[in-house]
């Protein structure tokens, strides 16, 4: 082979880098539906699983049946990005035997699953002046130059090639976290 056949061969095989997915941001939402000690409560285990301090949602509406009032904080969640988000999908797909249904991803690339029992995330002990609470988790996966959407400055759309699909979602996360999708 001469040369520039090696070139060109050696070219071929490098993946093109701005269409590697990564997670661009796991959120942890604990929705207790009442203000006062069981929030607090939630709040104190979700700093605990996550290592971040969590903020408070608050109610959209009114609702009677429910005793909610519009304004009152009702649920809360934490944002992890990067590193410390890899490490807490991990435990949170050992907590659901690392299998997902299809049905949790959407057209974009993005999935949810839910907890029922905190205790059922490894590393956790169950406290008994805290209870047991459940939580959802939320993934949002991304390819790079997806910023471009987001950023303040030169704002502008991205092309549907720099999308996540559904299929490339399940994909990653069957290849990075080796969860089962049924």
């Amino acid at each position: 082979m001469s040369e520039q056949q090696l070139e060109q061969v050696s070219v071929e095989e490098k993946p093109n880098p701005m269409t590697a997915v990564r997670i661009g941001k796991v959120v942890v939402n604990v929705s207790v539906g009442k203000s006062g000690e069981p929030l607090e409560k939630a709040m104190k285990i979700v700093e605990q699983l996550t290592g971040h301090k969590p903020c408070y949602r608050k109610a959209k509406k009114t609702i009677r049946g429910f005793g909610i009032r519009k304004g009152e904080p009702i649920a809360c969640l934490a944002t992890l990005r990067g590193s410390d988000a890899v490490e807490f999908l991990r435990k949170a797909f050992a907590a659901v035997g690392n299998k997902i249904p299809s049905r949790s991803f959407d057209p974009f690339g993005n999935f949810s699953f839910g907890i029922k029992e905190h205790i059922d995330i490894p590393g956790t002990r169950y406290d008994p002046n805290l209870g047991i609470i459940g939580m959802d988790v939320c993934v949002s996966l991304e390819k790079p130059g997806y910023r471009v959407m987001r950023r303040r400055r030169r704002r502008s759309s991205v092309g549907k090639a720099q999308r996540v699909t559904k299929e490339e979602a399940i994909e990653f996360v069957k290849r990075e976290f080796g969860v089962e999708v049924v």
